[in-house]
C-alpha cells in the first residue's frame, strides 16, 4: 500500500504545524517545543517536518517573525482607523491596541517580551526585520506629532551626551526619526509594555480585577504628558 503523501494527510502542514507549536506553547511554554511532539499531535512522521523547519530553532524563528508581524498589522490597523491629521487619536490608539493585541494573543507576546528560551538565540538578521514593523506606526505617528509641533519635547529632560549618542545610533541605523521621537518611542512603549506584562502575568492586586481601566487611564496620562 503507498504511504499517503505528506499533502494528503495534513493541508497546509506549515499553518498546521505553527497551530500545533502555538498550542504546545500554550500548554507548556515554548522551552519544551518539540517537532517529535508536534508531529505526533499531527500524526506525521517528524521528516516531514524538517522538509520546512530544520530544528526546534527554526521554528521558534518562525513564529517569533509571526507574531512580530501580526503585532505590528493590528498597531497599523489602528491608525489607519483615524484621519492622517488626526495623531493624538492615533497614539491612543495604538496603546490600545498594543494591549488588546497582547491579551488576545498572549502566547504571541510572551514569546516575544517573555523568560528567554534556553540555548536558543535569535538570528537578528531575520527577527529585527519584523521587530522593526511592530514599532514602526509608533515612531511615525511620534514624529508626525513632533513635525506639526504638537509634541511637548520641551518637557523632557536634557539628554546626556551617551544618551544623545545612543539615539543618534539609533536614527544613523534606520531609525529614520528625530533622536527625541526615538527617545520618547523607548519611553512610551516601555509604559505601556510593562502595565500589559503586568496584567498578562496576573501580578496586579485582586481588586484591580479591570486591568484595563488602569491602562486607559494611563494612556491618557501619555496623551496629557506629551500632547
Amino acid at each position: 500500500m503507498v504511504r499517503p503523501s505528506k499533502k494528503q494527510q495534513v493541508p497546509n502542514l506549515q499553518d498546521a504545524v505553527k497551530e500545533t507549536a502555538w498550542k504546545q506553547i500554550a500548554d507548556t511554554g515554548a522551552a519544551t517545543l518539540s517537532l517529535r511532539s508536534i508531529a505526533r499531535e499531527l500524526g506525521i512522521t517528524a521528516p516531514a517536518i524538517y522538509n520546512y523547519y530544520s530544528d526546534r530553532d527554526a521554528l521558534v524563528t518562525a513564529l517569533i517573525v509571526d507574531a512580530y508581524t501580526s503585532l505590528g498589522e493590528s498597531q497599523q490597523a489602528a491608525i489607519d482607523a483615524f484621519p492622517v491629521a488626526d495623531n493624538r487619536s492615533r497614539l491612543s490608539a495604538l496603546g490600545l491596541a498594543y494591549r488588546e493585541w497582547a491579551i488576545t494573543y498572549p502566547q504571541r507576546y510572551l514569546l516575544i517580551f517573555g523568560t528567554p528560551i534556553p540555548n536558543y538565540v535569535a538570528p537578528v538578521d531575520v527577527t529585527m526585520p519584523a521587530a522593526a514593523c511592530a514599532i514602526i506606526p509608533l515612531i511615525n505617528t511620534l514624529q508626525a506629532l513632533q513635525s506639526s509641533g504638537q509634541l511637548r519635547i520641551e518637557r523632557l529632560s536634557p539628554m546626556t551626551p551617551k544618551l544623545h549618542d545612543m539615539m543618534q545610533s539609533w536614527k544613523n541605523n534606520g531609525g529614520n526619526a528625530d533622536i527625541e521621537v526615538l527617545f520618547m518611542t523607548t519611553v512610551i512603549w516601555s509604559r505601556v509594555h510593562g502595565m500589559v506584562m503586568l496584567e498578562i502575568g496576573h501580578h496586579t492586586p485582586p481588586s484591580l480585577f479591570d486591568p484595563g481601566e488602569i491602562f486607559r487611564r494611563e494612556v491618557n496620562n501619555i496623551l496629557s504628558q506629551y500632547l
